[in-house]
């Protein structure tokens, strides 16, 4: 059965923001940000089990899903960040609790080290700045080799291995063109891991996202899947390394922790917040 929840657009720049938003007005809102081949439907079912007491909102980052496409190719973190900085101003929220899967986690990230002052603390979901090579290898083959077009939903689905029950999230996640089908995301991202495939050129960010984690202030939880092949084992310490105060979890599931083990996502994620909250009233007691 779909998740009730409404949807909204805000302007950030020249573009303008898809969100879906659901929960009750209470305690700390949470904003959700997801990674390359997801969008914010994604998050339906984990905001639902948390907006029981608090707003949760989950953004198309540009260039994805409903959300506009830069016409300047400009996705670079600190744009995306400021996308992020933006729908907080339009939803009229002071301070969040910001998560991040995967690519999501850069703007995020970025957002906490930048503007200190509207994040209550950050999840980063499966995320670490050094993607593990097997990962990086499966990502840049399947988007690069995404088709332009499918013939019909039930094609996309069978590229992307999906199961028949998710087939009302493919039908929120690819876009009706001429011809089929496509997916809600911007060809520049397909042609970036064609040119990698091509070239063995991988394309800059454009910010030292390891400098962003040391710069970090806030309380940060960072969830690996324990069979995660973007987030290596032998990552974990250095994530810690770059900042003290951040503390990793692990979760049974891959890359896609959200998807394949919601459950076990929400129970890391329950005491992270409880214990901000509990910050939060100590601060204004």
């Amino acid at each position: 059965m779909p998740i009730a929840h409404h949807t909204g657009r805000c302007k950030s720049g020249d573009l303008e923001i898809f969100y879906r938003r659901l929960g009750n007005r209470a305690l700390t809102p949470i904003l959700f940000a997801h990674g390359l081949s997801y969008f914010s439907y994604d998050w339906l079912p984990i905001a639902a089990a948390l907006g029981t007491d608090r707003e949760c909102v989950a953004v198309d980052l540009r260039g994805f899903g409903d959300s506009d496409r830069s016409p300047v190719k400009d996705y670079s973190v600190p744009s995306m960040a400021q996308d992020l900085a933006n729908l907080l101003d339009h939803l009229a929220w002071k301070r969040a609790i910001v998560l991040g899967h995967s690519m999501g986690g850069r703007s995020t990230a970025y957002l906490a080290a930048k503007q200190p002052q509207r994040v209550a603390g950050l999840v980063l979901v499966d995320y670490s700045p050094d993607n593990a090579p097997a990962g990086s290898k499966r990502t840049a083959q399947a988007v690069a080799g995404t088709p332009e077009v499918f013939p019909s939903i039930e094609d996309g689905m069978k590229y992307f291995n999906s199961s028949a029950e998710k087939r009302e999230r493919f039908k929120a996640y690819l876009k009706p063109v001429a011809g089929g089908y496509e997916v809600k995301r911007d060809p520049h991202f397909r042609n970036q891991f064609r040119k990698l495939l091509d070239t063995g050129e991988r394309p800059s960010i454009g910010v030292d996202m390891w400098q962003v984690l040391g710069e970090l202030r806030c309380p940060i939880l960072s969830v690996r899947g324990t069979r995660s092949d973007m987030y290596a084992p032998e990552t974990v310490a250095k994530m810690k390394a770059a900042n003290p105060g951040l503390r990793v979890v692990e979760v049974d599931a891959g890359h896609n922790i959200g998807g394949e083990n919601p459950e076990g996502l929400i129970a890391v994620m329950k005491p992270f917040i409880a214990a901000l909250e509990e910050k939060s009233h100590e601060r204004t007691a």
